[in-house]
């Protein structure tokens, strides 16, 4: 249930940052995101995963549409709808079995870095906004920089205080039993 609490939090946090006077990107990418979906990945079974990505994916249709007021276009979003999946199977592979502060801090650095690598990347392909020159890559990785760091810091965060706090309740159930026992 809180891996799709999570998922929840991270839609409205995007609704809320992605409309009105925060609308678009107020925070630079301070966002839930990647952190719920490698929760999600982690807490649920791999046959649910299109829960959270039909989810996000409506989000995406919402805010382009509605909310920036721009044509919605379902091609430019097959990336970030494939990273979406690759971010729950990320959290499924690494954080599933075995959650230890090392692994949640490194799967979060690999989901936020991942998506500001492919992300950049088709920007700079699939747009005119940057020369097709390794330049004009740098130019645009650079311009992702902001975005990159509140996403991973966004990341790390949600992460950590999602799989944190479920450490700290099981640490309090296993006090319980051990005061219940003696």
């Amino acid at each position: 249930m809180a891996a799709f609490l999570l998922v929840l939090f991270a839609i409205l946090n995007r609704v809320w940052l992605g409309t009105g006077s925060h609308a678009p990107h107020a925070w630079w990418n301070f966002t839930a995101v990647g952190g719920s979906l490698l929760f999600f990945g982690a807490r649920r079974s791999l046959k649910q995963a299109w829960i959270p990505v039909l989810a996000l994916m409506a989000t995406d249709f919402f805010l382009t549409k509605y909310a920036y007021g721009f044509p919605f276009h379902p091609q430019e979003y097959l990336v970030t709808w494939a990273w979406y999946v690759g971010a729950i199977l990320l959290g499924a592979w690494l954080l599933q079995k075995r959650a230890s502060a090392g692994r949640v801090v490194g799967a979060s650095f690999a989901s936020a870095t991942s998506f500001f690598l492919v992300s950049n990347f088709v920007v700079w392909l699939a747009s005119a906004m940057y020369p097709r020159t390794a330049s004009g890559l740098m130019e645009c990785f650079s311009a992702g920089v902001p975005f990159y760091r509140n996403d991973l810091v966004s990341t790390v965060l949600v992460t950590g205080v999602a799989f944190g706090a479920l450490a700290l309740l099981r640490q309090r159930e296993e006090n319980a039993r051990g005061v219940i026992a003696h």
